[in-house]
């Protein structure tokens, strides 16, 4: 009973999180608007957020289990909630960039912690990865709830938007009242300690420092690029490409994390059935085909009134089925590395994964943010083919590594 309460804590912490962390693509689209900013300055709110993770993961990720994994967790949900607090009493685009840091601040401790319990409750690999794809599945609906949250809170003008944080802030408390409640076991996580591997910080450069983890956070750090970069953009593509208002254009890009979600169950099944590296170059072989076959649908969509769904074009509908792709790549490495390393080595393993992830999503953000200001959408977006074949590459170097390290 304990196990299990533990594990729905960490299910609705990943849930919270995804509602604040992604909420990013509305804020930009919401902030060009409601702030008056640009669009290169609307994309410097996803470097608030990764730098802080970042910074934060690297600086005292492999400390966690000497400062407490649970106490660290309640550490940082009281940071978010905070930062929901000042979002709409001082609502401003510099508020924003604050919210964020604090956001991202709060989810670098908050993510080592989550995976590094989940070797505390599972017992073998297979079943490490199937908790894996189900915390990153209901991580995916937490982010299609932050749609349809933010959707119906937003207003053609003003700061009504803003509103949607007092929601975000209530689930976040509900997250830590069940943290509170659950027992969790940390002795595993001190293991390393007695065996003198020397201070925390420097067996964490060490880890840093093999091909393998290398080519793993190298990885880690090229799907996060592509997928913040889509899925921050998507708002502002839906709304300037295809013309959709912006309450819709915000509903449209919940299809993006629905999809994801979708991959993400499925993924559990499927890696339980199949070897890994296969699936996950069928998954980047339908990504690149959804890129070069859907995106041609945006052109020509000329501006019109768009009343309802049925007025909507069909790229809108089909460009998220993107997310079902690539859905199962990020969890399965992570999994993958994590089931073939100790549970000592968990906390800073995830740290550096931390780090190279938010380094990924700020990079996406930027790199798109520009290409949506001096070429199009359009363009921006079919230019992920070149991230997608740099992962191509990585996984066939990740499994190499594995092999030779088995």
């Amino acid at each position: 009973m304990a196990r299990t309460r533990l594990i729905v804590a960490l299910i609705l912490i990943y849930v919270a999180f995804a509602m604040l962390l992604n909420s990013v693509g509305t804020v930009i689209l919401q902030s060009i608007s409601s702030f008056d900013v640009t669009k290169p300055q609307a994309s410097t709110l996803e470097g608030f957020k990764d730098i802080t993770i970042a910074v934060v993961s690297f600086a005292t990720a492999s400390y966690l289990p000497r400062l407490g994994l649970k106490n660290a967790l309640v550490g940082a949900l009281l940071l978010a909630i905070l930062a929901c607090l000042i979002m709409p009493l001082f609502g401003s685009f510099n508020v924003a960039r604050l919210h964020f840091a604090m956001v991202g601040a709060a989810f670098a401790l908050a993510k080592v912690v989550v995976y590094s319990m989940i070797g505390l409750v599972t017992a073998d690999a297979r079943r490490h990865a199937s908790l894996t794809s189900l915390i990153e599945g209901m991580f995916m609906v937490g982010v299609l709830s932050s749609y349809w949250v933010f959707s119906a809170f937003i207003d053609p003008a003003g700061l009504r938007w803003l509103n949607a944080y007092w929601v975000l802030g209530a689930v976040t408390t509900l997250a830590l009242l069940l943290l509170l409640t659950a027992p969790v076991d940390e002795a595993r996580t001190h293991e390393g300690e007695a065996e003198g591997e020397g201070p925390a910080f420097v067996a964490m450069l060490r880890l840093a420092a093999l091909p393998l983890v290398l080519v793993f956070v190298l990885c880690a750090f090229v799907f996060v690029l592509i997928e913040q970069g889509i899925q921050s953009w998507l708002p502002t593509f839906n709304n300037e490409v295809l013309h959709l208002p912006a309450q819709m254009s915000v509903q449209a890009a919940s299809l993006f994390a629905a999809c994801l979600a979708i991959g993400r169950f499925g993924a559990g099944a499927v890696m339980a059935r199949f070897d890994w590296y296969p699936v996950l170059n069928i998954c980047l072989a339908v990504l690149a085909a959804l890129i070069i076959l859907v995106l041609p649908l945006a052109d020509g969509v000329t501006p019109g009134v768009i009343h309802d769904w049925r007025d909507a074009p069909t790229a809108a509908f089909l460009f998220p089925l993107i997310g079902v792709a690539l859905a199962p790549i990020y969890p399965t490495i992570i999994s993958v590395m994590l089931s073939a390393m100790p549970n000592r080595q968990h906390p800073p393993l995830m740290g550096l994964v931390v780090v190279f992830s938010a380094l990924g999503g700020t990079t996406g953000s930027l790199i798109t943010g520009a290409l949506f200001a001096h070429l199009d959408g359009q363009t921006a977006f079919t230019l992920m083919l070149l991230p997608t074949s740099i992962l191509a590459l990585g996984l066939a170097l990740l499994r190499r590594r594995i092999a030779a390290a088995a």
